[in-house]
């Protein structure tokens, strides 16, 4: 919770700042993956980039918000860019690069040893990595239940999404997995209503899982 007054104000300003820099961050980010990924095409189109930059920093500055300067605050800047980034990927291309969802993993359980260690917090350290293997295992179970409706992509997508929701509690953990089906089913009978039955109704689930993951972080105590 911001405080009023003068603290009030500079906690707002660096609620922005850090906005700003989410924003800055993201073009950088899309140059790197047009240069390690060239499959994808290359860099995405003007107003791709503007409206990614755009989420970008608004989950910089929701997630400064939410966590306020403490060592947990970069593990969570970098799942911001990133996973927009993946989000967008998906929605272009129906594609979730491994080598993205390997650095969404391995760069969140790095960022995260920092709260852990400096916090004494080992705890929720050991939920992280449990939530991010019962998620995976969850997820896989259905991608070979169902493969159609969900893919590889997304199973492999759900171990970072487990260790960030893990992180955060058990609780967490539950909501946000069931909040990622309902979003998608909402997000698919959308698409169809406006297709209309007759044509494709493939939806990415890649957004679904991380915009769940970030609404939980933002507003589940």
């Amino acid at each position: 919770m911001l405080d009023t007054g003068y603290d009030g104000l500079a906690d707002w300003l660096l609620v922005v700042g850090i906005g700003i820099l989410g924003v800055a961050l993201s073009p950088v980010a899309e140059v790197l993956i047009a240069k390690q990924l060239p499959r994808l095409g290359g860099l995405p189109t003007p107003l791709a980039r503007i409206t990614t930059s755009v989420i970008t920093g608004f989950a910089c500055a929701a997630f400064t918000f939410r966590f306020g300067i403490g060592v947990e605050l970069p593990a969570f800047i970098f799942l911001a860019v990133l996973g927009v980034q993946l989000a967008r990927i998906d929605i272009e291309h129906h594609l979730l690069p491994n080598p993205l969802v390997l650095a969404l993993l391995t760069g969140g359980l790095l960022l995260l040893l920092a709260p852990g260690i400096f916090h004494q917090q080992s705890d929720d350290l050991l939920r992280a990595a449990l939530g991010a293997l019962i998620l995976f295992a969850g997820y896989l179970v259905l991608g070979l239940i169902s493969p159609r409706g969900i893919g590889m992509g997304d199973v492999k997508l759900a171990a970072p999404v487990g260790l960030y929701l893990g992180y955060l509690g058990w609780s967490q953990i539950l909501y946000g997995g069931l909040l990622g089906f309902i979003l998608n089913g909402v997000v698919t009978a959308v698409a169809l209503s406006r297709r209309g039955r007759t044509g494709p109704t493939e939806v990415a689930h890649g957004p679904s899982m991380l915009g769940a993951m970030a609404g939980i972080t933002l507003f589940m105590p």
